[in-house]
């Protein structure tokens, strides 16, 4: 997570015309960088730019407490702690919850305590490198959520246990900073955090939001997508790597063996109601791998997911038909829909 932040404030006033032949509402803009990334807020309306300053504020708090950096975070003091048991309270107590039920949920494909392993690979830190074979074993003897106790107001880790909420902090981010807007009277909004969309209602004239998809081998536009009041989160393999002689190691890493996955997937993007499940989803159907993530959607049916494959070849859910479309650029490619 970011250990600066920079951010502008302004409000836009759109010169569109809604119909009716209405002057569209104005449109203000929030962008600035939390959470190791750029992030842009769009909302719309008489409130809007009050309701933009409390999500920002939101957004920033929680990059304050979820940072594994940051020696001021809960998290770092977590993870540095001189006891197996420690006091545990708001909006970390409440990630921790869900995070556990999510790695329950997905088999431990999606895990909270993977930062052990994480850190051996300098994903965290952008010092990357290669770890042996005996560390990688060393750091996967401390993962697993199932060592993990959540009680009334306190947490219990077994002895060199570490959390990173890295793969669902943006996700949780954008639902907070999207209630955060409601309770303020915003109706339309679009919420930018990096690789996650948080879309809340529609476009000021009703229309969807358009939510592009990127082709992970080009970086080109492959996919749109038409949401309203969901959250598009995406995972792959091009986001953030390393390559050495020739072989390239992504940050999407298995916590069954500590590796990257590698099973054909280069994305997958989740669409649902919730930004914190999309992340957590995003993260753990990457590692199910092509079998296991259409297992678990059939299972679940509470998502709609698109996925691209090594070879070039996309598949998507049945939920999506109508408000899925391949740009025309790659309108040849292989399209299979998951029934």
């Amino acid at each position: 997570m970011a250990r600066f932040v920079r951010f502008l404030c302004s409000a836009l006033v759109l010169s569109l015309l809604l119909t009716g032949c209405q002057t569209a509402p104005k449109a203000h803009d929030c962008q600035f960088v939390a959470m190791d990334t750029f992030m842009s807020l769009t909302a719309y309306g008489e409130n809007a730019q009050t309701a933009l300053t409390r999500a920002q504020e939101e957004i920033l708090a929680l990059d304050t407490a979820l940072d594994v950096n940051n020696e001021k975070s809960r998290v770092y003091a977590i993870n540095h702690r001189q006891q197996d048991t420690v006091p545990l309270s708001g909006e970390v107590e409440q990630l921790l919850s869900l995070s556990l039920e999510l790695a329950r949920e997905t088999g431990g494909a999606f895990d909270p305590t993977i930062y052990p392993v994480v850190r051996k690979w300098g994903f965290t830190t952008g010092a990357y490198q290669l770890p042996t074979s005996h560390e990688l074993e060393q750091a996967l003897s401390l993962v697993g959520h199932e060592d993990l106790f959540l009680g009334q107001g306190s947490l219990t880790l077994k002895e060199g246990a570490q959390l990173d909420f890295g793969g669902i902090g943006k996700g949780w981010a954008g639902d907070r900073a999207a209630q955060a807007l409601r309770d303020r009277g915003v109706t339309s909004a679009i919420l930018r955090l990096g690789g996650n969309i948080q879309t809340l209602g529609t476009k000021p004239d009703g229309s969807l939001w358009t939510v592009g998809i990127q082709d992970p081998a080009t970086g080109d536009n492959l996919a749109t997508l038409a949401v309203a009041d969901l959250s598009v989160v995406t995972s792959g393999s091009y986001q953030r790597y390393f390559t050495v002689n020739g072989q390239v190691y992504h940050h999407i890493i298995d916590p069954a063996t500590g590796l990257p996955a590698d099973n054909g997937l280069t994305s997958v993007t989740i669409i649902a109601p919730s930004g914190a499940r999309c992340d957590a989803l995003s993260t753990a159907l990457f590692v199910m791998g092509p079998d296991g993530a259409a297992r678990f959607w059939r299972e679940h049916r509470d998502f709609e997911a698109v996925f691209v494959f090594d070879d070039g070849s996309v598949a998507i859910t049945n939920g999506l038909q109508g408000n899925f479309t391949l740009t025309p650029a790659f309108s040849h490619r292989r399209l299979e829909v998951l029934e």
